[in-house]
């Protein structure tokens, strides 16, 4: 097991996308804090980068690897490997490689500009947003072998996350708008772990108001430890139930 995720480590660090993926957020978070006064502003910016491209890259890069990598993955399921452990290897390798990706290229700039609470809390969400979507990519793989099918899928998980979601909860806030909708938005929120990482940074830059009416029902649950807790904890459950159903079913997929 050790031996298969050193093998895709090392593959994965030789790409030259992960190569380019690292050294243009490197420069993007530079470029950030350098044009912008207030290193607040910069965080912004940074933060929109994180919860855009981020994902964005981790699943589509996820996502082909594992189509390209069919071969060795049947190689490896005519040995006498577990099959649990062989996507288990497949998913950490690509983890370790994406995760280390993205702290090369924020982790430096945010430590020198912002080694703050908020900054750190952008590191935790940028990381555990690159697990998330590489776990989805993967589940995501093991519904068709068709490469083309398969990024298609990948790239509409994408938008719906990132931008259908939000106008869908718009939709509904204009549609309920004479009804108390604020704690019923705190649980819609956990359905998407975009906006969860979204609102943990702005309750910890206290610029709850940017959210809109729900900011103060946000800040109240989010704002404290506990309510901290239970979001990293919601983003925890979003890698775990992807992983566990992508091995249930590569343990039943017919290669």
């Amino acid at each position: 097991m050790k031996k298969i995720i050193k093998y895709v480590i090392a593959d994965i660090l030789r790409n030259k996308i992960v190569l380019a993926y690292t050294l243009c957020l490197f420069v993007f978070s530079f470029s950030i804090f350098n044009l912008e006064d207030n290193t607040s502003k910069g965080l912004l910016g940074l933060l929109n980068i994180i919860l855009i491209i981020v994902p964005l890259i981790s699943i589509i890069f996820s996502a082909i690897y594992v189509y390209n990598s069919a071969e060795f993955i049947e190689l490896l399921v005519s040995q006498p490997l577990l099959r649990k452990q062989i996507w288990i290897s497949l998913f950490s390798g690509l983890t370790v490689s994406l995760v280390v990706a993205f702290l090369l290229g924020v982790a430096i700039p945010v430590c020198i500009y912002e080694p703050t609470a908020v900054g750190l809390t952008i590191l935790i969400v940028g990381v555990l947003l690159t697990i998330i979507f590489i776990a989805i990519a993967m589940l995501a793989t093991l519904l068709t072998r068709d490469k083309a099918k398969g990024i298609g899928i990948v790239i509409l998980l994408w938008l719906c996350f990132s931008l259908l979601f939000d106008g869908l909860v718009l939709f509904l806030e204009f549609q309920f708008a004479d009804y108390p909708m604020e704690k019923i938005m705190i649980g819609i929120s956990m359905l998407n772990p975009i906006d969860l990482g979204r609102i943990l940074v702005l309750l910890k830059m206290d610029v709850s108001a940017l959210m809109g009416y729900t900011g103060a029902v946000f800040k109240n649950f989010f704002g404290t430890s506990w309510g901290f807790a239970s979001s990293i904890l919601v983003m925890l459950i979003w890698i775990f139930v992807p992983v566990v159903i992508s091995i249930v079913r590569f343990n039943k997929k017919d290669m």
